[in-house]
């Protein structure tokens, strides 16, 4: 194996528990060079405690961690150089300025000040923050703060990129921003595992991994993940909507109803769709609800992230 093909992250079968609760459950997971993973899953799924263990923050129960080919659990302060970590909390000094919180951050990483006075201009440039660099932290938007945090993780070039929901709780307009910075950082072979609660920013992503109760369901790409469901997804539109949705829970061979805007998706179980397809506008007709349109459909990530999470519900006791 050359330098070139070394996984950026290749962790096997972790695992972590907190007394009796497992919170990462024989997890493995490979990221290469230039590669965008990401994390989804249910608030608990284990995708925080799994970043903490990959940069060393929480020890391991069991399971082997490598970051750029090094031993995580025999050379911790060289494989933890590889790695920038973003925690859903960052952490700042508020009373200083942007530049102040980079050079601090720099110099906890050990970097010598020759090499990070001229890394903290670059690298606030990159991010966007370069004319703000002498503004009080305290007074950045929560869009300029994760921006902030980027930069952090950055000052020492890490190969290796964590990010723990990096855009929770920003517009629209600055998720967008910071992921094509993630872009760019992608193009350069920085490797980077993202966890996030968004279907769009999932579908960015090279590989998918979906996470429940500490285990890691589903891994590929996202139209891998994407196509679990092809031919058990209905698109069904009509008046009233809430009154078709509540008859459609109820009519056989239907296991689910999603609304997705002025339309629902219904998740039929399998050989059914044909059934239901015929099925539903006379019933609909019945109960006084009328449909308009209804036709198969491709599924999507939000339909197979909710049937994996209802089926992983229905095992768990």
């Amino acid at each position: 194996m050359t330098t070139q093909d070394v996984p950026r992250i290749l962790a096997q079968d972790l695992r972590r528990a907190f007394g009796p609760t497992s919170a990462v459950d024989g997890l493995s997971l490979r990221l290469d060079a230039g590669q965008a993973y990401g994390l989804v899953g249910p608030d608990g799924a284990g995708k925080t405690t799994t970043m903490r263990l990959l940069c060393g923050a929480l020890a391991l129960d069991s399971g082997t961690v490598h970051l750029d080919g090094i031993d995580l659990a025999h050379d911790l302060s060289r494989a933890r150089a590889q790695i920038g970590y973003l925690p859903q909390r960052f952490s700042m000094y508020g009373e200083l300025t942007v530049r102040e919180n980079l050079r601090f951050f720099a110099e906890v990483r050990g970097l010598p000040a020759q090499d990070w006075t001229t890394r903290s201009l670059e690298i606030l440039e990159f991010v966007g923050l370069g004319e703000f660099a002498d503004r009080r932290a305290e007074a950045l938007s929560g869009g300029m703060r994760q921006k902030l945090g980027l930069a952090a993780a950055l000052i020492h070039r890490p190969r290796i990129l964590l990010l723990d929901e990096p855009t929770s709780g920003v517009d629209p307009v600055t998720r967008q921003g910071f992921w094509q910075l993630i872009i760019r950082l992608l193009a350069e072979g920085v490797g980077v595992l993202v966890s996030t609660p968004y279907m769009d920013e999932a579908a960015r992503c090279h590989r998918l991994g979906f996470m429940s109760h500490g285990k890691l369901l589903v891994e590929g790409s996202p139209a891998e993940v994407a196509h679990r469901l092809d031919g058990r997804v209905l698109e069904v539109m009509g008046e009233p909507l809430r009154g078709l949705a509540q008859m459609a829970r109820v009519e056989s061979g239907v296991e689910a109803v999603q609304l997705f805007g002025d339309r629902l998706h219904l998740r039929v179980a399998p050989g059914k769709a044909e059934a239901v397809l015929e099925r539903l506008p006379e019933a609909a007709l019945e109960r006084g609800v009328r449909v308009d349109r209804i036709r198969p459909v491709a599924s999507e990530l939000e339909d197979v992230f909710i049937e994996l999470l209802e089926s992983e519900s229905a095992r768990t006791p």
